[in-house]
């Protein structure tokens, strides 16, 4: 059985409207085996999984699955063969609970047609308990974090029995932990002889579980090759078609006129945090996931409310209660759960970057038409926007792009501090560079960046001070010629509350 193919595909050629979204893509993967799918955002990864899954029936080619051709006509169709998708953006129904969502449609029953509400508890138990996750099945969706949300889309997967899973950027917004946890699984999947086609932008990920992996640019088949026959260098040549020496630009010295000042602030999450951000610094936030890095940001921008504490932008005490109030004084926020915060995805370019601007472009509620379409084209340009109009749909667009008109949104505005949570979570290494070399910019202007980020080298990489956060408290303050990722494991696991917080640079 390991050794028979589960999936074959010949020359799969899929066009849009102007667009040649694959061209000529073989995929071949044996089952029982965890199979690489990577490429750069933009490669044609998103729509060989809607073809594999029936999202896509139409298209050029063949494929073949457990040894026959197929040509699903729907997700549904997919479904009934044994293909489940555990996609990267989840829309999970949040009024309902963890058991509901993961028995959706597929209710257990009692004399025939009566819900049985308590059998439907006791599976879901039995799953989150298989994969060691201490949930209540009847807790509601919309109290879970992303990583929660996450887990148990992964297990509504599994319980389906399928045969070929796809996990699309499944660890993107995990834990350590829960990561560990989901890579046990992963392993007692393929000894059941179940089938993984496994897309992660992580290299340590893709080396440590993958059998075999296969890559995508531009919408072309590169090359299939067993994962101990190719190195992290090749693979992201492959990826990007060039060699990528350092993605990491070099950081500008910082002014010395302090921009931003949180003064002993607390708030859901977090109590007594205190630090200062100057102008054209970047100041990183490290540590674990629920360690109160989010909920900091999210107060200092105005989605949460500070109970203690106060800011002062420029030398004066500011008073923020709404993202209104902020995004009025220059502050600005790039969330880590951008699908959902971050874009609307059923609006174009053109209308995600004017929404939250309307005090410049509609200030009479007459909207300035031409403004909005001069200043969409110009930005989007300015940061290579790679998308055929200013009017495309920003839920068409890859991850990396996605990220981009996020930023474009907040960038046409004259702004003082920009806040970026895990700003570059669930896109490729090309995409990586490309943010990087943003912030890099976006700082030398003079604009103070407040930068959360769970990759420890990226953190590193692109701060100039790094603050360490655990449980909710600072407990340690690192400079640029002196942090490392030993020395923040190490405040992390056992460091005590700081008394740093508010160390200035000279």
């Amino acid at each position: 059985m390991n050794g028979e193919c589960i999936i074959r595909m010949s020359h799969v050629t899929k066009k849009f409207p102007g667009v040649v979204a694959l061209k000529n893509v073989n995929l071949e993967m044996k089952r029982g085996s965890i199979h690489g799918l990577m490429g750069e955002n933009g490669a044609g990864k998103s729509t060989l999984i809607k073809i594999i899954s029936g999202t896509y029936s139409e298209y050029e080619g063949e494929m073949e699955y457990e040894g026959r051709k197929v040509k699903f006509r729907s997700e549904k169709e997919a479904l009934q063969a044994g293909i489940s998708v555990v996609p990267q953006e989840l829309h999970p129904i949040p009024e309902m609970t963890i058991a509901e969502n993961i028995f959706l449609g597929r209710e257990p029953v009692k004399c025939s047609w009566i819900l049985d509400k308590k059998e439907r508890k006791r599976q879901a138990g039995e799953l989150l308990d298989a994969l060691g996750l201490d949930y209540d099945p009847d807790t509601k969706m919309e109290k879970l974090s992303i990583a929660q949300k996450q887990m148990v889309e992964i297990i509504k997967a599994i319980s389906r029995g399928s045969r070929l899973i796809i996990m699309d950027e499944p660890t993107s917004a995990l834990t350590n932990v829960e990561t560990e946890y989901l890579f046990q699984q992963i392993s007692l999947l393929k000894k059941k002889g179940i089938s993984i086609i496994f897309i992660s932008h992580k290299l340590e990920e893709v080396y440590r579980i993958c059998d075999t992996v296969t890559v995508l640019r531009d919408g072309e088949y590169i090359d299939t090759r067993p994962m101990q026959e190719v190195s992290s260098d090749e693979l992201i040549e492959m990826m990007v078609g060039r060699q990528v020496v350092d993605i990491y630009p070099k950081l500008h010295t910082p002014q010395t006129d302090v921009v931003l000042e949180a003064q002993s602030i607390s708030g859901e999450g977090f109590e007594n945090i205190s630090f200062t951000i100057r102008k054209g610094e970047v100041l990183g936030f490290a540590g674990m996931m629920g360690a109160g890095r989010s909920e900091i940001a999210r107060a200092v921008f105005g989605l949460d409310q500070i109970s203690a504490g106060k800011l002062i932008l420029e030398g004066r005490t500011i008073k923020i209660v709404s993202p209104a109030d902020s995004i009025h004084e220059g502050i600005a926020m790039v969330t880590e759960d951008r699908a959902t915060y971050g874009f609307v995805g059923a609006r174009s370019i053109k209308e995600n970057i004017s929404l939250p601007n309307m005090d410049r472009f509609a200030p009479h509620l007459l909207l300035k038409k031409n403004e909005i379409k001069s200043a969409a084209e110009e930005i989007c340009q300015k940061i290579s926007v790679k998308a055929p109009t200013i009017e495309t749909r920003v839920g068409t667009l890859s991850g990396g792009n996605q990220q981009k008109v996020v930023l474009a949104k907040w960038l046409i505005r004259n702004l003082k501090v920009l806040i970026m949570d895990e700003p570059t979570r669930g896109i490729d290494v090309g995409a990586k560079q490309e943010i990087y070399a943003l912030i890099s910019e976006l700082a030398k202007q003079g604009i103070a960046i407040l930068l959360i980020s769970s990759e420890l080298p990226e953190v590193i990489s692109m701060s100039h001070r790094v603050m360490v956060i655990a449980e909710g408290k600072c407990v340690g303050e690192l400079q640029k010629e002196e942090v490392s990722q030993d020395k923040i494991m190490k405040l992390i696991a056992g460091g005590r509350p700081a008394k740093t917080g508010r160390k200035e640079q000279n």
